[in-house]
């Protein structure tokens, strides 16, 4: 009997994920919510998902149709179909999400957040703080998503490329293997397990490209509409420079915290099977990042909103808790602060927010184990 999944999300990732996972041989019911679910009533009129053999001129791999097998406005619908719920959303989105999903969840199950960055902390200080202590579900958090992917009309996806393997960690990181265990028959590429979930936070190689490489650029990415080739043309030498001091943030506060973070440049390597010596190369040279030609053009993308909310404002916190200093990771949010009229300081993802105020670092280590 093929396997079951449920995707609640129908961003590029969402239906990304539920064309692969069909693909893949398992059953897959895709949610939408209300807002969001045009592209429901586009795979409904197309009678499913496409994904293109080029784009652009560029030749794409995992090309074909696949019929959908439930897709659904219904969020109690989607959770009852299957005991592996998959959440390809925003950082943003996963708190409002999992509060309507509360009601109908069922011991047993596992919340999949890919992008984790540290969501399976809130998450599970909200599960307490409304009343379900007692509810016996697995959250899992992703380092990011498996794919280079775009949504490119009606039902119809451009697949840039696909990850070597995707590194999870379960809260608590006992149940990581039983968690992957489950999760790896409807999943298109290995499940590698991480200490704990905020060695999942901090090893999203989101970190230190995103963030920073936008705000040096954004006068340019702002006049220019995004024009570019994001990874080829806002890496430069000298951003490379910054970027390399703030990975060195990065890895001092997981030290640290006691744990052994891969540098940037080899989990770049190893994720998209490259052979580079630095990283400004791994920008530069990637055919994966390369294909994709278009950049953020304001303030007010992901790579600010998402990716230094919720991971430059845990770092910078988890540094502030274990005395490391962090002045790139401080400084570059100083500046998103001023870009988008807001503090991420405290709107960001914090440790009162992942439920760990209060904690030493050995305790928050404890608590995660």
């Amino acid at each position: 009997m093929a396997p079951q999944v449920s995707i609640i999300g129908s961003g590029n990732a969402g239906l990304t994920a539920a064309y692969h996972f069909s693909l893949q041989g398992a059953n897959v019911c895709l949610f939408g919510a209300k807002g969001f679910d045009q592209p429901l009533a586009d795979i409904e009129a197309r009678g499913g998902i496409e994904a293109l053999s080029s784009f652009n001129d560029v030749p794409l791999t995992y090309a074909g149709f696949q019929k959908i097998d439930k897709v659904t406005r219904e969020l109690k619908e989607a959770i009852a179909y299957s005991d592996l719920l998959i959440l390809p959303v925003p950082s943003f989105a996963q708190e409002p999400l999992f509060i309507e999903m509360l009601p109908h969840l069922r011991d047993g199950q596992i919340i999949m957040l890919m992008p984790g960055n540290y969501g399976s902390l809130v998450l599970n200080r909200i599960k307490q703080d409304q009343g379900y202590a007692d509810l016996d579900i697995t959250f899992v958090d992703a380092i990011s998503i498996p794919w280079a992917t775009r949504i490119v009309g009606p039902a119809e996806l451009a697949i840039l490329g696909m990850k070597e393997f995707l590194p999870v960690a379960a809260l608590p990181a006992s149940k990581t293997q039983e968690a992957i265990a489950r999760l790896q028959p409807v999943m298109p590429l290995p499940l590698t397990a991480l200490d704990n979930v905020i060695s999942a936070g901090l090893e999203n190689i989101n970190f230190g490209g995103h963030p920073l490489l936008t705000t040096l650029n954004m006068g340019l990415l702002e006049n220019y509409d995004g024009q570019f080739n994001y990874y080829k043309d806002c890496c430069s030498i000298s951003t490379a420079k910054a970027a390399a001091v703030m990975e060195q943030e990065r890895q001092a506060v997981g030290k640290a915290l006691g744990l052994t973070l891969t540098p940037e440049l080899d989990a770049m390597n190893a994720l998209y099977a490259m052979e580079c010596e630095t990283v400004y190369e791994v920008n530069r040279t990637s055919e994966t990042h390369g294909k994709l030609n278009s950049a953020p053009n304001s303030a007010g993308n992901r790579y600010i909103t998402e990716d230094a909310a919720f991971l430059l404002v845990p770092c910078f916190e988890f540094g502030q808790l274990a005395g490391v200093a962090t002045t790139m990771v401080t400084s570059c949010l100083h500046i998103d602060n001023a870009y988008n009229d807001t503090n991420y300081f405290e709107q960001g993802r914090t440790l009162n927010k992942m439920g760990l105020s209060g904690m030493s670092v050995q305790e928050i280590m404890d608590f995660v184990a």
